[in-house]
């Protein structure tokens, strides 16, 4: 059996595959937690239960790529699952620009991340590239979508979406190793 050495691919791939399942994973938890305080009568409540749906999607992907390639999950999936939910449910309860605006920073961080990714991929995997490619696409389109619904009009907006998007790039940072 190969002994696994510094920059070794499927090590740079395994991390990929554990962050962004973890990401999607919250997502969806960010997700239920603003629909459990909105309920699914508002405008907004509609855009963001679309949202989740593709959020779905994305971690059934993921779900798929840990069991067939035998990655190993981020151990901080109990945390990103309450911490998901409070988030949601926290930005829901200031009101639906408020959930919009979280919806909108983490879409902003995400993308970035997803561009980093598929940069660092090149041609090596192309399983891999393509469903980041498309999953990023659905990302951006959110975000435009949040901020169309007013995202940028949410109390303290700059703070609020800064303080998002640190715990989202802390986020990131930590579920690609633990």
């Amino acid at each position: 059996m190969a002994r696994w050495k510094p920059g070794d691919p499927r090590r740079r791939t395994d991390a990929m595959v554990r962050v962004d399942q973890a990401g999607e994973y919250g997502a969806t938890r960010i997700y239920a937690g603003q629909l459990a305080v909105m309920g699914d009568r508002s405008t907004a409540a509609r855009e963001i239960a679309g949202m989740a749906q593709q959020e779905e999607r994305h971690r059934l992907f993921f779900d798929r790529m840990i069991a067939e390639r035998g990655v190993r999950p981020t151990l901080l999936q109990p945390f990103w699952n309450v911490a998901g939910f409070a988030l949601g449910a926290a930005t829901a309860a200031l009101g639906p620009a408020a959930a919009m605006a979280c919806t909108a920073a983490i879409e902003t961080e995400i993308d970035r991340h997803y561009s980093e990714q598929l940069a660092e991929l090149g041609d090596d995997d192309p399983e891999l590239s393509a469903a980041i490619a498309d999953f990023q696409a659905d990302e951006v389109h959110h975000r435009e979508t949040a901020l169309a619904a007013g995202a940028e009009q949410a109390p303290a907006y700059p703070l609020l979406s800064g303080a998002i998007r640190l715990g989202c790039r802390l986020a990131i940072a930590v579920s690609k190793r633990v």
